[in-house]
């Protein structure tokens, strides 16, 4: 199953062909893709595959990706998820963002955090959620202190030591 999520600004939406344009533009920003895998801007092919490979995930685990639409202009301004570290299904659920630079510094990567770990706690019933960046990712860093979230110092994820945080529902 698929789920929406709504925020007062934003609407959460699993991934979609529908949003392949907005999704383009957001991952082909070498700015906004300097701390994600190889740091390299997407390309429309592997937009498209992320597209496919949310919805599996989707069917198979009950979560994913979602696009970032403001309820206002339909716009779709960034992206977040929750998945497997490492896309492992052994390994713990963290909770992913990004934006479109021109909303960056706006509250939505905090807003759509709370609504999917919100999701997380509630629906999934996890006990707790993760994030993982770049240790030089100073504003991902602030969202996830500004989340409650707490460190658990530099962890081997995707390849390299990670910021690694964990939110434990209370």
């Amino acid at each position: 199953m698929r789920t929406l999520l709504h925020t007062s600004r934003l609407r959460l939406e699993p991934f979609d062909e529908a949003h392949f344009a907005g999704l383009l533009a957001l991952n082909s920003d070498p700015v906004v893709m300097k701390f994600l895998g190889d740091g390299s801007p997407a390309t429309p092919t592997e937009v498209h595959q992320s597209i496919d490979s949310a919805k599996a995930r989707w069917e198979r685990f009950g979560f994913s990706w979602w696009s970032f639409i403001r309820h206002d202009s339909g716009e779709i301004i960034g992206a977040g998820c929750l998945q497997h570290i490492e896309n492992e299904p052994g390994n713990p659920v963290e909770v992913g963002w990004r934006l479109k630079r021109d909303h960056w510094g706006q509250g939505y990567a905090t807003e759509a955090a709370r609504a999917m770990i919100g999701f997380a706690f509630d629906e999934l019933g996890l006990a707790a959620v993760y994030a993982t960046t770049h240790p030089s990712n100073e504003r991902s860093i602030k969202v996830m202190k500004r989340l409650g979230m707490r460190s658990v110092g530099l962890q081997p994820c995707y390849g390299t030591l990670a910021a690694t945080y964990v939110l434990e529902k209370v």
